[in-house]
């Protein structure tokens, strides 16, 4: 699907399911992993995970956004918490959370230091071996190198 495909069918559901056009840009972002899309505040814009193109529930997904839209213009509660926005999610049949297509990001690094007397550490960050000291006899520290978190 182009962007000129989804803009297309944005414009359709926003006039089917809400009975009123959609007068702003939507697009496809590739930096959104975990998230189906989002709404711009500032320009209006509407912006989707590509990824989720191609699942059945990406309509629902289009229609949770132009929620957020329409009742953002509407000058109405358009967060996830307001009435306003609940009430209308559920008349239109929009989706309430995006499904889960494995695209979280795990932490790669664990890195392995060792103090002068023998005593292992792991961390997720890495830090300046000079800076600090064994937490369990208080020797000098050394980095050992980059262990494999999987």
């Amino acid at each position: 699907m182009t962007n000129f495909e989804l803009q297309q069918l944005v414009e359709h559901i926003s006039k089917t399911a809400f009975h009123q056009p959609f007068r702003h840009h939507a697009s496809f972002n590739s930096r959104l992993k975990t998230t189906g899309g989002r709404y711009l505040l500032a320009t209006h814009q509407l912006e989707f995970n590509p990824k989720m193109a191609n699942l059945p529930m990406f309509e629902q997904i289009i229609k949770h956004e132009l929620v957020h839209y329409h009742l953002h213009l509407a000058h109405k509660g358009y967060w996830h918490k307001d009435i306003d926005f609940k009430a209308l999610l559920s008349q239109v049949g929009g989706a309430r959370y995006a499904p889960d297509i494995g695209q979280r990001q795990t932490n790669q690094h664990l890195w392995h230091y060792q103090c002068e007397n023998g005593h292992d550490i792991f961390r997720h960050r890495r830090f300046q071996v000079g800076r600090y000291r064994c937490g369990q006899c208080g020797a000098r520290l050394m980095l050992l190198g980059e262990v494999l978190n999987k």
